[in-house]
């Protein structure tokens, strides 16, 4: 199965709340349909990516990364690469690259979908991320010495949910509690 064929596979299967996440599934699945390459950043303006939002195992943090370019904390996550063979491999990956993290027990289920325009990741002009967005567990709580920063980031740090940073996008607040909710309800 290509990672087209997955992603098409992972959208179908998921059941998205009504309202704004059921709209962008649709349109997601469209643009999947009508773009063989999708997936890939060449797909000018529009792309699938990736993401991850880490929480530690008690649901008390999340670890966010303050972006290098767009100088804001986000959750981990960019573009898939030729490798990626599915969609939560593309997020995985992505997590353990920015997060400096060994391992994430990761929710193979998607928990929010988002759109956003980008306007430093191609020399074309202004692209967007039809972003793909699943949840996983750190495998130690909040721990200084477990992650790191990456090339991609300027600082990558561990937050309690009751006082995420400044300035932190309302889809983030929403992400962090979506994915509470998910992890809750598994336990």
């Amino acid at each position: 199965m290509t990672l087209h064929a997955d992603a098409l596979r992972c959208l179908t299967a998921w059941d998205p709340p009504p309202g704004r996440q059921s709209h962008l599934r649709s349109n997601y699945l469209t643009h999947l349909h009508a773009h063989p390459d999708g997936m890939e950043r060449s797909c000018f303006p529009d792309h699938l990516t990736a993401g991850v939002i880490v929480l530690s195992p008690d649901l008390d943090h999340v670890l966010l990364n303050l972006h290098g370019k767009a100088k804001r904390w986000f959750a981990f996550g960019g573009h898939c690469e030729p490798a990626d063979t599915t969609l939560v491999g593309a997020a995985l990956r992505e997590g353990l690259e920015e997060s400096g993290l060994e391992r994430l027990d990761i929710d193979p289920v998607p928990v929010q979908l988002d759109l956003h325009e980008v306007d430093f990741c191609d020399p074309r002009g202004t692209v967007h991320h039809l972003d793909v967005r699943f949840t996983a567990l750190a495998p130690e709580g909040p721990d200084d010495s477990a992650h790191r920063t990456s090339d991609e980031s300027l600082d990558v740090r561990w937050w309690s949910v009751n006082a995420l940073p400044e300035g932190l996008e309302d889809d983030m607040h929403a992400l962090v509690s979506l994915a509470r909710e998910r992890w809750a309800s598994r336990r």
